[in-house]
């Protein structure tokens, strides 16, 4: 097992060298998404629409992050489980998405999608939301406000410690 500090801009340049137990820990740009909102981006992408955010190398965090605390830029920001996601999961890996972050394991259709399209799903620790938000430094609601903390938010992260548990091969942590 290996541990690698990168950008969420260079998660796409090291997909191949990231394998099942490995330490990731990432910066960048992800937004959040849960299921209503995935509802509502397989909806916009049935019809054609144009989404909130580029999916096209994407990284999407399932959580409803709390309500924000005075001078914090999120509230608690910790995973949810991810097999809420998954109905919607391969439509979004076949339009580009490339990395999901959440608890959990995943059904077996969704990892030969991601399989499929090379896509990596990295696992956070559940129940430290609290600790997961210091790693959050910036927070803005870009789509679906209606939803409250399902809405989806661009955050930024810094240093977000998490560990590949499904690779780019469909190897999953949960199977061995």
């Amino acid at each position: 097992m290996k541990t690698f500090t990168l950008n969420t801009n260079q998660l796409k340049s090291h997909i191949n060298e990231l394998s099942v137990g490995d330490k990731v820990i990432l910066s960048g740009t992800v937004y959040t998404a849960r299921d209503a909102a995935h509802k509502r981006l397989s909806v916009m992408l049935e019809k054609n629409e144009k989404l909130p955010f580029d999916l096209d190398g994407a990284t999407i965090y399932y959580a409803g992050p709390t309500p924000t605390p005075e001078n914090l830029p999120i509230g608690s920001c910790g995973p949810t489980t991810s097999t809420r996601m998954d109905y919607y999961t391969p439509l979004l890996l076949d339009n580009g998405l490339l990395c999901m972050i959440g608890k959990g394991n995943r059904e077996s259709f969704v990892v030969d999608s991601m399989a499929r399209n090379r896509a990596l799903y990295l696992c956070a620790i559940g129940g430290a939301g609290a600790l997961a938000a210091k790693c959050i430094t910036k927070c803005e609601v870009i789509a679906f406000g209606d939803l409250g903390c399902e809405s989806v938010k661009k955050l930024t992260f810094n240093n977000f410690p998490l560990t590949v548990a499904i690779d780019s091969k469909g190897n999953n942590i949960f199977k061995k």
